[in-house]
């Protein structure tokens, strides 16, 4: 019989379907797709749902921005991810969270007082998420050799970026058409969020299937304890404020993406309020399909090509274009609140041109912070680098809410009808001035 068995074995795993569970090809597309849409869902779908439940911008703002907050806290966790359980373990009891938040979200969104416990569960989310990130990559440097992660990265990337595609156009899109033929946005989102957590589901079970257990993937026994960890870890987070320049750099990567982080809880608002308010007036249906079309396309396209740009150039000689390609299509946002036009597709090429200099911009900061990390710790001090990246987002983010409030009060340009956006967008090119100051001090030190 074990014979007959071992042959049985032998033929399946010559077949396509044998070959297929083998490959690495069986897992990267939806490990990094269930990387990617929990981070869309927390930090993008949130500001759609609350501002369409009615939640004011400046409580939305606050209540979102810190979401953002299990992704500046994740590099002081990792540790723990080593020491217990595998991180194949990891990976699947974090895609089981994050389906069952997602169907928590259906859950707490049908109560009356739906805002706390909705928030608690995206903060779970999050911090499943963030937990998730950490050992999906470690799991990938794990499984695979080294020729084979060079080999798979372009794949790797890509199923991220198709995360992004359906996070912030699909879904959202998926939400307009249930509104559409529902009628209310509260319901749409619960059925949009049903159909996310059956998703995160049935990735969860073909994970059980495909991520295979390898001898590499356990946790820290033996020769390095629990204890020399976490005294590793502590010592090259006090490196970390030992290297050069250090001050100027915190400086960068908390300021140069400032435009941005004071945007990004507004734009969603923006787009969506009615005219007279001061918006474009756009249903979900059309933001899904600029956002998730050519907003993501463009954006990607400006990323590539800024990598392009660094790597003939380098970073000191590309670095102020890439800034002032970051904060001056700030200002196509000014033009679109005080032109509001109707047409989505001078809304799409204005959102497609400021999308492409954010692209090419932000090449210029994970560059840097690959840079600056550089050197015999440059795993764990990057890791540092994307904490403050994520900080530098969440801060601003908490109170552009309050800053669009107070543009609606006060008038400066006189705007006539509803001015907050308008002030608002304005105040935003004005923040650019931090970020041109912050790359003037970085830029003598490269």
């Amino acid at each position: 019989m074990k014979d007959i068995s071992a042959i049985k074995d032998s033929k399946a795993s010559g077949s396509v379907w044998g070959r297929f569970a083998r490959s690495p090809w069986s897992w990267i597309p939806t490990l990094y797709v269930a990387e990617g849409l929990p981070y869309f869902a927390v930090n993008v779908l949130t500001v759609l749902v609350y501002t369409q439940l009615g939640v004011p911008v400046g409580e939305m703002a606050l209540l979102t921005g810190w979401l953002y907050l299990p992704w500046v806290v994740k590099p002081f966790w990792s540790p723990f991810v080593d020491i217990i359980r595998t991180k194949r373990w990891w990976v699947l009891a974090m895609q089981c969270i994050i389906a069952l938040a997602m169907a928590g979200v259906v859950l707490t969104l049908s109560l009356p007082g739906f805002l706390i416990p909705s928030l608690i569960v995206f903060w779970i989310m999050g911090f499943a998420s963030a937990t998730h990130d950490i050992a999906a990559d470690g799991y990938y440097m794990l499984a695979l050799d080294k020729e084979q992660q060079a080999a798979y990265v372009g794949v790797r990337s890509t199923f991220y970026r198709i995360a992004s595609f359906i996070g912030q156009g699909g879904v959202v899109w998926l939400a307009g058409y249930f509104q559409d033929r529902l009628g209310a946005p509260g319901p749409a989102w619960q059925l949009t969020f049903g159909i996310l957590s059956a998703f995160f589901l049935a990735i969860f079970l073909w994970h059980t299937r495909f991520l295979r257990r390898c001898a590499s993937d356990r946790p820290v026994t033996g020769g390095e304890s629990a204890t020399d960890i976490i005294r590793e870890f502590g010592s090259t987070f006090v490196t970390f404020f030992q290297k050069r320049h250090i001050w100027v750099a915190m400086a960068f990567m908390l300021l140069y993406r400032l435009p941005e982080a004071f945007c990004v809880k507004i734009l969603q608002p923006f787009m969506i309020a009615a005219r007279e308010e001061g918006g474009l007036g756009l249903n979900l249906k059309a933001i899904g399909i600029i956002n998730g079309t050519v907003g993501v396309l463009a954006l990607l396209v400006g990323g590539i090509l800024g990598g392009l740009m660094i790597s003939r150039g380098g970073l000191k000689r590309w670095l102020w274009p890439m800034a002032l390609a970051l904060t001056l299509p700030c200002m196509l946002y000014c033009f679109l609140a005080q032109t509001q036009p109707e047409s989505h597709l001078l809304i799409g090429v204005a959102l497609a041109i400021e999308q492409f200099g954010y692209g090419f911009g932000f090449s210029a900061f994970m560059m840097y912070m690959i840079y600056f990390a550089d050197g015999r710790e440059a795993t764990s001090h990057y890791a540092f680098c994307t904490g403050f990246m994520a900080l530098g987002m969440m801060l601003p983010g908490m109170v552009a809410g309050k800053a669009l409030e107070a543009c609606a009060a006060i008038n400066p340009l006189c705007v006539e009808g509803n001015p907050q956006y308008v002030n608002f967008f304005w105040l935003v090119m004005l923040l650019c001035l931090p970020t041109m100051v912050a790359t003037w001090m970085v830029r003598r030190t490269l």
